[in-house]
């Protein structure tokens, strides 16, 4: 084959160091929309950005050129920094590590709805058993020991 073709969606998943709710009401559709802007530019296209207080969940098709782990690296990176500078928040970190789950065509938007409606589902269940659900439900083995920052 003469050219590169793929396609791989992944439903990516971090926290504000220590779970802190730093993403106020005010500010979080400008973290968002950052976040956004910053996949584009590290070519993952359609990406959906949404959260809730401490933490945020991203899905995008990453880029065919780019290793999943400098994605987050240059994300966490380029938003936090945003977060001190713009919004005068000089405490803002995010947590060291993060999830990922590869996430079908077909599953897409069910997905992007998640994200979109983190809000609500939030008022029903905390960031810690949230995760802890999506871990197991791909079967990812995991120490909780070591699961927080």
């Amino acid at each position: 084959m003469s050219q590169s073709l793929v396609r791989n969606v992944v439903h990516i998943v971090f926290s504000t160091k220590y779970r802190k709710p730093l993403i106020r009401p005010d500010i979080e559709n400008d973290l968002y929309r950052y976040i956004a802007a910053t996949c584009l530019k590290l070519e993952c296209h359609d990406p959906c950005v949404g959260g809730y207080r401490n933490h945020v969940h991203i899905l995008c098709a990453l880029s065919k050129n780019t290793p999943l782990a400098t994605v987050v690296k240059k994300i966490k990176v380029s938003s936090s920094f945003m977060m001190k500078s713009k919004h005068k928040m000089p405490e803002f970190y995010w947590q060291l590590g993060y999830a990922a789950f590869s996430v079908s065509c077909n599953r897409r938007d069910g997905v992007a709805r998640y994200i979109k409606n983190q809000a609500w589902h939030h008022d029903r269940q905390k960031f810690e058993e949230e995760l802890i659900k999506l871990l197991k439900a791909q079967k990812i083995v995991y120490d909780e020991r070591y699961l927080w920052d």
